[in-house]
């Protein structure tokens, strides 16, 4: 596993508003992340939930997830839709995480993510990872925000069928949502697989890239399969 210029990918951030958007943006990316590279370090940022019955959600779900990480989450207080009026709060959630981690992939909400909260948090990730390379996930929601994506991550069917089992598990308090279903999410799998001539895919926005064409061992990024 290799990213461009052939480093590794030895430590990765993960960061969402809510409990249960990293999962289901990136859930199958982080699993391939984690069987091709055990003992990886997976830092793992959450605004909202804190204290309540979706952070022990989230806690058991991304240690699905991440299985053979070393995962550390933290899991904020921050009102759910609120978080423009707290941006002092969670530009210092972001930059304490920034202070504790340097890593080689960061994975966020999209910055034109049609949610506030997904939204906001976007735009303060650059502000305090400049650089490094962020993939922005996609959420599929009622706001019908889904678009042109640029980057791609083939899953396995395995790997797919296993996110979707996962998401149902592990968040209990969502299953009553009309769009928290395995249609939804294996459909739009389907959809960003076929983009990439694969099975199944999950899609990224990726606003600024580096490339190291000349390095002395090329290589482009994989997540493993």
């Amino acid at each position: 596993m290799i990213g461009f210029g052939g480093g590794p990918l030895d430590r990765i951030v993960a960061v969402g508003a809510h409990c249960d958007d990293i999962a289901i943006g990136a859930g199958g990316t982080l699993l391939a992340l984690c069987r091709a590279r055990p003992g990886i370090r997976v830092d793992a940022l959450v605004l909202s939930g804190g204290g309540s019955e979706r952070e022990q959600e989230e806690q058991a779900a991304l240690a699905a997830f991440c299985p053979g990480a070393d995962l550390r989450l933290t899991v904020h207080k921050l009102p759910d839709g609120r978080l423009p009026a707290h941006w002092e709060e969670a530009k210092a959630a972001v930059e304490e995480l920034r202070l504790g981690t340097d890593p080689d992939l960061v994975l966020a909400p999209r910055s034109d993510d049609a949610h506030q909260d997904h939204r906001g948090l976007a735009q303060l990730i650059p502000t305090a990872f400049r650089d490094h390379l962020v993939l922005g996930y996609e959420i599929v929601k009622w706001d019908g925000d889904l678009g042109r994506m640029t980057a791609y991550q083939p899953l396995t069917p395995e790997i797919a069928e296993q996110k979707v089992g996962l998401l149902q598990e592990h968040y209990p308090s969502q299953r009553h949502r009309p769009w928290y279903d395995r249609e939804a999410f294996l459909g739009l799998a389907r959809i960003r697989g076929i983009e990439c001539h694969e099975r199944y895919a999950e899609a990224f926005a990726v606003t600024k890239l580096t490339l190291d064409l000349g390095a002395p061992t090329p290589g482009a990024l994989t997540l493993g399969d």
